[in-house]
């Protein structure tokens, strides 16, 4: 799986709360992080890690 495939899946995962948890998560995997570059990639990764954790809430209980 290359750098940038991981970094779609972990966006996707709903376990982090932005970017640069992901990215950090990504460095510790030890991949090389220079293909998670360019505003409109990190724009595209960041909306998805908002849509995973928004699908991922569920509403409080009153």
């Amino acid at each position: 799986m290359t750098a940038l495939e991981r970094a779609f899946h972990l966006a996707r995962s709903g376990r982090f709360a932005t970017l640069a948890e992901m990215v950090n998560a990504l460095r510790r995997d030890r991949y090389d992080i220079q293909q998670v570059q360019g505003p409109a990639l990190r724009r595209q990764l960041t909306a998805l890690i908002r849509a995973a954790r928004a699908a991922g809430e569920t509403p409080e209980q009153g």
